[in-house]
């Protein structure tokens, strides 16, 4: 019998936003995408009896912000993991991850940024979820977050500490493996002011480490999506040097 996949809700936070590779695997596994930007007016469910799944993606506001539409995604945020629904918040939404379930999200205290390729560690939580892990991830961030009581940290930085992990049926990462490589430039131009922070990479070398590590980061996510929304079981081997045929190279 044939079973019938229901839309994953997508929360985006500017107009011209794309869920870029997420999007793209999760169209090609037959999920309907139902994209929405609360930003703008759109409601969040109340329930998740319509949707398989929530992604909370990136943007430029930070989850310590007043406005409306942050404190709504963050109490939102209770919903998916209440109905022990798949959700996974990237970047700005792992912060809010983290904030839903009481922890702190903080700048660098010596005012570092993480914006370009930086390495990573899985930790053992990590690798038994996912045996292969890139080494080098993209970030455009400058607060980081702590991971709450009770959840499970997945990969560490050295800029900022917690850089994934796990509570219940959620997961947060505060990287960006959904950057797709026009994605990537168009961050490049339209956030050029933030490029002056202290710790960032400049222009040439987001190109030149795209080239080095992104093969493999596009593998982990098409790995780490299918374990994510339930199609593997954790512990299940992955072949890392296989070609990502699922993803698109745009």
């Amino acid at each position: 019998m044939t079973t019938t996949l229901k839309p994953v809700l997508l929360v985006l936070h500017q107009e011209q936003s794309s869920p870029g590779r997420v999007g793209q695997l999760l169209a090609k596994l037959g999920y309907p995408l139902d994209i929405r930007r609360p930003r703008f007016g759109d409601p969040l469910p109340e329930t998740m009896d319509d949707h398989d799944a929530a992604v909370i993606f990136g943007g430029p506001p930070s989850a310590n912000d007043p406005d409306d539409y942050i404190k709504t995604e963050i109490d939102w945020i209770a919903v998916p993991l209440r109905d022990n629904k798949p959700f996974l918040g990237i970047c700005l939404g792992a912060q809010m991850m983290a904030r839903q379930l009481g922890a702190r999200v903080y700048p660098h205290p010596q005012g570092q940024a993480e914006i370009g390729y930086y390495p990573i560690r899985p930790t053992a939580a990590g690798r038994a979820l996912l045996a292969d892990w890139p080494d080098h991830v993209y970030q455009w961030h400058r607060e980081g977050f702590e991971v709450p009581a009770g959840g499970e940290l997945l990969a560490e930085g050295e800029t900022f500490a917690a850089q994934a992990f796990r509570f219940g049926t959620g997961y947060g990462l505060q990287f960006h493996p959904e950057v797709t490589h026009a994605m990537m430039h168009r961050w490049l131009v339209r956030g050029a002011a933030r490029l002056d922070l202290p710790g960032t990479k400049q222009p040439h070398q987001h190109v030149s480490d795209r080239a080095a590590y992104d093969f493999a980061s596009r593998n982990w996510l098409n790995a780490f999506i299918d374990r994510w929304i339930g199609r593997e079981p954790a512990g299940t081997a992955v072949d890392a040097k296989a070609p990502a045929a699922m993803v698109a190279a745009s």
